[in-house]
């Protein structure tokens, strides 16, 4: 049993813009996690049979699924909320296809294919076994290839990749076939609707009192299609009326440093 399993779920081959490209962020995301300090964890990307993968480091498998692709995986013509929840349904049964394969986990972090994780996390939740999990509130955003980092307060509200979750408050059904479509949207697919299900419940999350994790945006394979931190923060008109936001925001910036990479790229310069 692991402390902590990585849960990294691929969308359909038939879904990505970018093949090449989404592997290549992969590639970097599981080398990220790889560099953790402590050795307690295991990775499992779930992808589609016949998926092209890269070479994948120790201590991660592959959990196999033949979900079709996902028909409204662009937005297109569909409302906002069809789009979304459609989003929510195949990411969550990729997800759940993963935890039980990992149901003895002690705890679960569900990670994108193209974020990064810091060293310390495995370290940390190994030593607060007892803790329900965390919500990543402080991180970075990072403009894909970029020398920039923007520290971002409230991070769990923007990025997928920050939450540790303890695997019993899940409620993992014995088999998939059991799991409801609205469980898996709401507690599986959203990471903005499980917060608040489990702190009505009586378990909610703290606080992980270290920047956590990286988003990186401005690459042309994001399925949320975030733009540059620059034109997120500084280059639109909200800057222009918010002066007090903008100057917090450029007071946020870092220079990408050694130690950045070392923590979170798993580089070591």
């Amino acid at each position: 049993m692991s402390v902590l399993t990585f849960i990294i779920p691929v969308r359909h081959q038939k879904n990505a813009r970018d093949w090449s490209l989404l592997k290549r962020n992969l590639t970097q995301t599981v080398a990220s996690i790889a560099n953790q300090t402590s050795s307690d964890w295991r990775g499992i990307i779930v992808a589609n049979e016949g998926a092209d993968l890269p070479v994948l480091p120790d201590k991660f498998s592959v959990t196999w699924v033949d979900f079709p692709p996902n028909d409204i995986h662009e937005r297109g013509d569909a409302t906002e909320e069809d789009f979304l929840d459609s989003f929510r349904a195949d990411k969550g049964r990729r997800v759940l296809a993963g935890m039980l394969d990992a149901r003895d986990s002690r705890f679960f972090m569900i990670v994108d294919d193209d974020d990064f994780v810091s060293a310390r996390i495995v370290e940390y939740v190994s030593r607060h076994q007892n803790e329900n999990g965390w919500a990543i509130d402080k991180g970075y955003i990072w403009d894909d290839g970029g020398s920039l980092l923007l520290c971002r307060d409230q991070f769990n509200h923007y990025c997928g990749t920050s939450l540790i979750i303890r695997s019993d408050l899940y409620g993992l059904p014995s088999k998939a076939e059991d799991a409801s479509i609205e469980w898996i949207k709401n507690m599986l697919g959203s990471h903005v609707r499980v917060v608040p299900a489990l702190a009505e419940r009586g378990t909610p999350l703290n606080s992980l009192p270290f920047r956590g994790a990286v988003y990186r945006v401005a690459h042309k394979g994001s399925h949320s299609k975030a733009p540059s931190l620059i034109d997120m923060y500084f280059l639109n008109r909200n800057a222009l009326r918010r002066p007090v936001s903008t100057m917090r925001n450029l007071a946020g910036l870092r220079l990408l440093s050694t130690e950045h990479k070392k923590e979170f790229f798993g580089l070591s310069g």
